[in-house]
């Protein structure tokens, strides 16, 4: 969702912190913290002018020094102010969007405690920055604030990680260095894991099968857009089976079930509505390796739908 001819209210300064991390305790978080405190000092203009929030100020003030002894930035304990704010308290996050330009949340799984952040941010004058990788609450934010939030001159911009950054930004620079009109990407996913294996973080699991629960509901939601079909431009992308195997990366490989699909089309529906560029058909694919990975594939298939 894009501001469209208002000035923000988020440009008032009254508000102290450039951005906010919020959800700095959490798993997720933490990484986000480190790596800000890391390259607060490159911000154009100046220094950055942060803080971090969640709900327990105990829980924040060990994370700033834990970044602290990792980077070696005493400072950070004292230039990095707390703020205590809590998804279930709707005038916590108010109060906390008053006080930054910019909310970077990383509570989730959002569809449980992303709408209050976004709907804080909105009536506030905040913009906010999330790093959800579930279609349904994507979507449905744009569904529900996209008005109020070109009203009110904020940006709530999504999937500002690995999902779905990579593919969205992908797909736009290989149309940029294409010799020709690019009407078409796949892409694959694949992962390694070390010799300790690999694992899958609680939230992000919690995304995964609740959304794939609802995938119905997804399908409800889009229908609510009333989006006409985007011209389809050279020869139609053809859709790959439920498994198959993949000649491009050497493994069998099933539909890529994140968000990348979802961003990226919306993207290129943005593109050619408002800019008349060339929409570019996407499908995204994840390897899961050999038969013995497929037969694991099945087995947990098997497992998670009784």
């Amino acid at each position: 969702m894009a501001a469209r001819g208002s000035s923000s209210s988020s440009s008032s300064s009254s508000r102290p912190y450039q951005l906010i991390v919020f959800g700095a305790s959490g798993f997720t978080g933490r990484f986000v913290v480190e790596e800000v405190a890391r390259s607060s000092a490159e911000v154009p203009g100046g220094k950055l002018v942060w803080a971090i929030a969640g709900r327990s100020r105990d829980k924040l003030e060990k994370v700033l020094q834990e970044a602290a002894q990792q980077l070696g930035k005493p400072e950070l304990q004292s230039e990095v102010e707390i703020i205590v704010a809590d998804v279930s308290e709707p005038d916590s996050l108010a109060a906390m969007c008053k006080l930054g330009h910019v909310i970077l949340n990383c509570v989730g799984p959002y569809r449980f405690y992303g709408e209050p952040v976004v709907k804080a941010c909105v009536e506030n004058g905040a913009h906010c920055v999330d790093i959800s990788g579930e279609p349904q609450f994507l979507e449905s934010m744009q569904l529900n604030y996209d008005g109020a939030a070109a009203e009110g001159g904020v940006y709530i911009v999504g999937s500002c990680g690995f999902d779905s950054i990579p593919a969205d930004m992908g797909v736009i620079y290989t149309r940029d260095q294409f010799k020709g009109t690019l009407t078409a990407v796949e892409s694959f996913l694949t992962a390694s894991s070390g010799p300790e294996g690999g694992c899958i973080h609680d939230g992000t699991w919690q995304s995964a099968v609740y959304g794939m629960a609802d995938s119905d509901k997804l399908k409800s939601l889009r229908k609510k857009f009333n989006h006409k079909p985007l011209p389809v431009v050279g020869a139609k992308i053809k859709r790959r089976s439920a498994l198959f195997y993949s000649n491009e990366i050497q493994q069998y490989s099933i539909p890529f079930m994140g968000s990348d699909p979802s961003v990226v089309k919306r993207t290129q529906r943005y593109l050619s509505e408002e800019h008349q560029q060339t929409p570019v058909q996407y499908g995204a694919y994840a390897g899961v390796g050999g038969i013995s990975s497929v037969i694991k594939l099945l087995f947990a298939g098997l497992i998670f739908s009784l």
